[in-house]
């Protein structure tokens, strides 16, 4: 029995010396690297809440006067999770905000023009987060026109130039073909999820599945989540500190004012071009991103062009109109 006893003591000592050392050893951990459990509702300076929280839908959505089912389980799990994508992609979500403080006036006064639902504001935000980016099946723009469908509309698309990238005449382009959806399809809800799948591919759909709204088809994954994403963005841009989003204004990015010069005559070198404007290339090519070159040839039946410029305190002199 003594035998025992002494092998019980000689244990606890181990397990005493081996405690005491993990102990030790974790109080040299640097704080930043333990854990320490999250406070509820904590907030940073700017009141941004910090911890994965959950948000209440809005009890009733509509999208162009249009009434989203949110009483119908799969819609609103399919609301919701745009949400949570989008409200928990801060870098994303942020960049999209200050962007379109610049952008939205113009493409808003374009949709009023062409009576298109303003609600289609939102539409370029998913579709190229307000940035002349081009996809990988080759759609440009914010709108993201494909090739084919620009030409049909008469935007000029070649070596040179790329009016896709032109943010007043692809917002038209859009604008007309939302109009001609709209008319084929018969709601707005419809119009917008047509821009993803193209009119004849949802038009088969709801002829093929019998019905006559979009919240009802089993479509592909991504035009199952395309009209949701876009419900998402208006709600968090109508909505921004309800979902943790709090931007001074001072932040946003803001609209430069300009003016435009008509060019008649081919331009071999825009290089040459923006410093007899007394700008950059740089700047020339940011303000003009559907000039896809370092030239401009001007042949018929085209007759001009018309070039954006800023002007401001960065600029010279604003030269006289031709």
């Amino acid at each position: 029995m003594k035998k025992y006893q002494g092998i019980w003591q000689i244990t606890a000592v181990f397990v005493l010396v081996a405690y005491l050392g993990y102990a030790q050893l974790e109080s040299d951990v640097p704080a930043q690297h333990q854990f320490h459990p999250p406070k509820v509702n904590d907030h940073d300076e700017y009141g941004a809440f910090q911890n994965a929280r959950s948000f209440e839908l809005p009890t009733s959505f509509e999208f162009a006067g249009e009434q989203v089912p949110l009483h119908i389980p799969d819609v609103s799990e399919r609301f919701d999770r745009e949400l949570m994508v989008n409200m928990y992609w801060h870098s994303s979500t942020l960049g999209i905000m200050k962007r379109a403080n610049r952008f939205l006036p113009l493409i808003d006064s374009i949709l009023k023009e062409n009576k298109i639902p303003l609600d289609f504001r939102y539409l370029p935000l998913i579709e190229s987060k307000l940035m002349n980016v081009r996809s990988p099946v080759g759609a440009a723009g914010f709108w993201q026109i494909m090739e084919k469908t620009g030409k049909e509309h008469g935007l000029i698309i070649n070596d040179e130039v790329d009016e896709r990238y032109h943010a007043i005449k692809s917002t038209e382009v859009a604008c007309a073909y939302l109009n001609s959806a709209h008319q084929m399809l018969g709601s707005w809800t419809s119009a917008a999820a047509s821009y993803n799948i193209g009119m004849g591919g949802l038009r088969k759909r709801l002829h093929q599945q019998n019905t006559d709204s979009y919240y009802d088809l089993y479509l592909n994954s991504e035009t199952y989540r395309y009209v949701f994403r876009l419900l998402a963005i208006k709600e968090i841009m109508e909505n921004p500190s309800k979902y943790g989003f709090y931007l001074d204004k001072t932040h946003l990015y803001e609209s430069i004012p300009t003016y435009n010069i008509r060019l008649d005559t081919s331009v071999s070198n825009l290089i040459d071009l923006a410093e007899s404007l007394d700008i950059n290339y740089k700047t020339l090519k940011l303000y003009n991103p559907w000039l896809r070159t370092k030239s401009l040839t001007i042949t018929p039946p085209i007759k001009c062009y018309e070039i954006t410029i800023p002007y401001g305190e960065d600029f010279r002199h604003m030269p006289k109109m031709r």
